[in-house]
């Protein structure tokens, strides 16, 4: 079905919101939310009226002297975006999307706003302030390498590690869900990964039906959380020094599992929450993919010599400044690797290779038979995850 310049269009049911920069188009069929600007609004105003495009067009021209408008061009892309429901008439054939289901609707908006309300939000930095300082006065209590080897037995800590990393991470993303539901939005949860690192994610897509400065506190929800399990950790440490092996290494444990989910937090080029927060303070959508841009243009420029501009000009501040966050967060991956990763790896490799000489009825040997299994399991859940984002079905 062709689109032309005398073309009538109808659109399928959207809602529009006024965000920072621009606006916030919602297809109210599919759920999906778009960002456009004013121009782009006033057509879509002038299409709902049943004006055609060439009408609709020699009209914006005349209000924005200095924009291009070319309404072919935007009535392809609101067809792309499965938006137009009939043209001239004639409906649109389009495979129907459905509104993802999304969950939680159980848990009430009041218990939810026990948790996150005016009085709470200071509480969270407040325990923010108190845990930095417990760390500037007691250089001890950060995390070390060796705080996941809790037991002699390599597949025991595989276990104890990814359980307690997947109850703390539950703990972290129930605050999202919490938030979420403070403003009475569904959500649900997933599995997904940041680059080698399989995670469980929680739904945030409704967040665009709220105004710009109600979305961080959804954004940094689990943060909020982690900071009450570390102050509680913590305290402990400092309280019961000497207490048992199991009890002082599941405190390390803790301690290392938080404090590094909250380093990588600032690794902003993973998409972390502070990404999403970053991106709703400037107002500048789709950073990620605009900075990428930006440095494949400035490689293009030193092989070719032939500069091209930023996608979005009056964002190029912006961008470039997420540019210079991305590397940073690139160092910070890299040097933890080198400080944790790297040397538990070398830990349990020099713990475990000399299993696999031992005979069948050795401990050793099953250990590292174990360990290796759950390593293999590891990566099948990595490869699906990665399966899922990049060969969508």
């Amino acid at each position: 079905m062709t689109i032309t310049i005398d073309s009538c269009l109808s659109l399928v049911p959207i809602e529009i919101r006024k965000d920072k920069k621009h606006f916030i188009v919602e297809d109210q069929i599919s759920g999906e939310f778009y960002e456009m600007s004013e121009v782009c609004i006033d057509a879509i105003n002038l299409i709902h009226q049943g004006d055609q495009l060439g009408d609709i067009e020699r009209e914006l021209k005349d209000k924005y002297p200095m924009e291009e408008v070319n309404l072919l061009d935007f009535g392809e892309q609101l067809l792309e975006l499965d938006l137009i429901a009939e043209i001239d008439g004639v409906q649109v054939d389009k495979k129907q999307k459905q509104k993802e289901r999304l969950g939680f609707l159980a848990i009430p908006p009041t218990i939810g706003k026990i948790f996150f309300n005016k009085l709470t939000y200071p509480l969270y930095f407040v325990l923010f302030i108190i845990n930095l300082f417990l760390f500037i006065t007691h250089p001890s209590l950060f995390p070390h390498h060796e705080d996941i080897f809790v037991f002699d037995i390599m597949a025991l800590n595989v276990v104890l590690w990814m359980s307690f990393t997947f109850l703390l991470l539950l703990v972290h993303e129930f605050g999202h869900i919490l938030a979420m539901r403070a403003h009475n939005l569904p959500t649900k949860l997933g599995v997904g990964h940041r680059m080698f690192f399989v995670v469980i994610e929680t739904d945030m897509s409704s967040v665009w039906k709220l105004a710009p400065k109600e979305r961080n506190v959804l954004f940094l929800a689990g943060l909020c959380f982690d900071m009450v399990i570390l102050f509680i950790v913590l305290v402990s440490q400092l309280l019961f020094p000497s207490g048992s092996w199991l009890f002082n290494g599941l405190l390390n444990l803790a301690v290392f599992d938080i404090v590094l989910r909250i380093i990588y937090q600032c690794c902003i080029y993973m998409k972390t929450d502070l990404y999403f927060v970053f991106e709703n303070v400037s107002g500048c959508y789709n950073l990620m993919e605009n900075a990428k841009q930006n440095i494949r243009n400035k490689l293009t420029f030193l092989r070719l010599n032939a500069r091209k501009e930023v996608l979005f000009s009056e964002e190029r501040r912006t961008v470039f400044l997420y540019t210079i966050l991305y590397f940073l967060g690139v160092v910070i991956s890299i040097s933890l690797y080198f400080i944790y990763y790297i040397p538990e790896i070398i830990h349990a490799g020099n713990k475990l290779l000399p299993g696999f000489t031992h005979p069948p009825t050795s401990l050793l040997f099953w250990d590292a038979v174990l360990f290796s299994l759950q390593v293999g399991i590891f990566i099948l859940l990595l490869l699906n995850s990665w399966r899922k984002k990049y060969l969508p079905s």
